[in-house]
């Protein structure tokens, strides 16, 4: 690299950090829209706690534990107050079918769950609320007789089944529908009107229920099961393109987890009481408020015992608090990444497709590739993040280490590669100016969308923003500025003209499929397809895929594929750091833990205070 553009990044991050250190407080720069799923798991302790600074001021998230070492015994009721963090009101769509963001599913994984858990593999057990078998095709589910709707009506069959009919309903507006659903025998010809009942889901008794599937695959027990039923008795009077909107599941949600909603206040907070009749068995705290903070009182919230623990700890403020007397650090490989999108098509939702557009702005794969080459993104994550997020290269995250190919280093840095690269597809700069035009001659102005939040989110942008200028690409924030998180993704899943680029976070979800996000779904934010990826997909979720080394053949494959394409680029994976107070007992995070949230408790009536 020549001297002068070192000179050039240096600055850049120079600027970036002054804006850092000039904000005040602190917080995290992206929300994630994720498939979260319920945190009841099973699984077991097998780490110790060690946060160490490392000589080098980085951090690593295998220092840190997923539970807390508090081992004293909760008194007897209690409350526990949980710090959504946000720089946003959380949307309040309530309902496990509905939503789509993070912050309510949050909201929700606290009062509804699953029916079925899953072990530290990701692979559905016979543990939970439902127990299943297979025979060929057909799974059959059983619910467990006290399984009940925090109303008192039980969980039924009725109730997954219909679940399944809402969201393959014409009407549905959610994100739900797509080729899970599609997977089960006679779903196409319901959605499509053809048929009144789906043919291959079969309520057997008020317990059991009978799914057909049109495949097997290995997706199936590792999460392309839906597991969350919809309260018949409640939810069957209201017309389904009104569900989503209903006080049912706007101020009155209902579900049949360890805590019943009692209160609401839009987009602020959530008061729950404990639910004596959870399956499980009773909880320990009589209640729980779950409400919203932000990034930057964050630290203020858990020195004065406002908040127990939240939902995540801004990884740029861990340094300065990595000593904070009255809380224990728990941390773990997010199962999540941040990544710049390329808006390349447009979704075509009276067909259910992705419609990719051979003239988009972002339509030349080296224009793609030479911007994922111009970033450096494993110095932001050691300036940002201290470690605690790194460069990121392929699609599939390490919280899947059976799939994710750790030998792939997707794009390097390299600031000549991404200059030839634009030079060879006729990016040039004609008139002088020091920016490149298209290859027709023509200014070239390419408008990037990223999400507000925290001290870190505006200039991590402007860092973008800068390191393509360095190599010749004027890029501007859409409409001059950042985009609170509802607006952001409202805009980007409509396909807004004024979006060519974006900044988003996909959380994955606990089955490494990737269809739901960059196959032919409407989550597919990029608009991207083609045949050999298409192909790839599906080899991943077919019979053969049942062998563990021929579905890692094909993920390998696919991570390569989407690293020559470069559709989308991740940027940095992401860890989870989460203070816990001192007061606090079983509580655990991540996947596979065995800690349930009815057996949370706290040992003292009022949170510890910081010395």
């Amino acid at each position: 690299m020549k001297k002068s553009s070192l000179n050039k990044l240096l600055l850049a991050f120079m600027l970036v950090l002054l804006l850092a250190l000039a904000a005040c407080g602190g917080g995290d720069d992206e929300n994630s829209s994720s498939s979260n799923d319920s945190n009841n798991n099973s699984g077991n302790n097998d780490t110790e706690e060690s946060n160490d600074e490392d000589e080098d001021g980085l951090y690593s998230i295998d220092d840190f534990s997923q539970y807390v070492s508090n081992e004293g015994e909760p008194i007897e009721g209690g409350s526990f107050t949980y710090g959504l963090v946000s720089d946003t009101a959380f949307e309040g769509t309530l309902n496990w079918n509905f939503y789509s963001g993070n912050p309510d599913a949050e909201i929700i994984s606290w009062f509804d769950e699953a029916l079925l858990t899953w072990n530290d593999s990701y692979v559905y057990t016979n543990d939970g609320a439902a127990t299943y078998e297979q025979d060929g095709n057909t799974f059959t589910f059983t619910i467990r007789d006290n399984v009940n709707w925090h109303d008192g009506e039980p969980v039924t069959a009725e109730d997954w089944a219909f679940a399944h009919e809402v969201i393959g309903h014409p009407d549905y507006d959610g994100i739900r529908y797509g080729s899970d659903f599609t997977n089960i025998v006679g779903m196409e010809e319901y959605h499509n009107g053809e048929a009144d009942s789906i043919e291959g889901i079969e309520v057997v008794n008020e317990k059991t229920l009978k799914i057909t599937y049109k495949n097997v695959t290995p997706s199936l027990v590792t999460g392309s099961i839906w597991t969350y039923p919809l309260a018949k008795h409640i939810f069957e009077d209201i017309p389904v393109a009104e569900m989503s909107s209903s006080d049912e599941v706007r101020k009155n949600p209902i579900g049949f987890g360890p805590f019943k909603v009692d209160e609401i206040v839009p987009g602020e907070s959530v008061t729950y009481v404990k639910n004596d009749d959870y399956w499980r068995g009773e909880p320990n705290l009589d209640e729980v408020t779950v409400r919203v903070i932000s990034s930057t009182t964050v630290v203020n919230e858990l020195e004065t015992g406002g908040v127990d623990s939240v939902s995540s700890f801004p990884t740029d403020q861990y340094p300065d608090n990595a000593d904070l007397s009255n809380v224990e650090f728990l941390g773990n490989v997010d199962r999540a990444f941040t990544y710049i999108g390329f808006k390349l098509g447009k979704w075509d939702a009276e067909n259910g497709e992705v419609v990719p557009d051979p003239n988009a702005k972002m339509a030349n794969k080296k224009l793609r590739q030479a911007m994922w080459h111009a970033v450096d993104n494993d110095t932001l994550g050691q300036k940002f993040y201290h470690g605690l997020r790194w460069n990121a290269t392929t699609l599939i995250p390490p919280s899947h280490p059976e799939f994710h190919d750790e030998t792939n280093p997707g794009r390097t840095y390299d600031v000549e590669k991404a200059k030839a690269l634009l030079d060879e597809a006729g990016y040039v700069d004609v008139d002088g100016d020091g920016m490149r035009e298209d290859p027709d001659g023509e200014e070239l102005v390419i408008n990037f969308a990223s999400m507000s939040g925290g001290d870190t989110a505006e200039p991590i942008a402007q860092y973008y923003m800068q390191a393509w200028e360095n190599v010749g690409l004027k890029v501007e924030l859409t409409d001059g500025r950042l985009m609170e998180f509802n607006t952001f993704y409202d805009r980007v899943e409509a396909d807004d003209p004024d979006i060519d680029i974006y900044q988003g976070a996909w959380g994955v979800g606990i089955d490494v499929d990737p269809r739901g996000l960059w196959g032919n779904a409407v989550s597919n934010y990029t608009r991207w397809t083609s045949e050999e990826q298409l192909e790839l997909l599906e080899k991943g979720v077919s019979d053969e895929a049942f062998d563990l080394e021929y579905r890692q053949q094909v993920y390998n494959e696919f991570q390569e594929l989407m690293v020559e394409e470069v559709p989308v680029f991740p940027t940095v994976y992401r860890s989870v750091l989460v203070p816990v107070n001192k007061r606090v007992v079983n509580f655990a995070i991540g996947d596979g833990t065995g800690v349930y949230l009815h057996e949370l408790g706290v040992t003292e009536e009022e949170p510890i205070v910081a010395e």
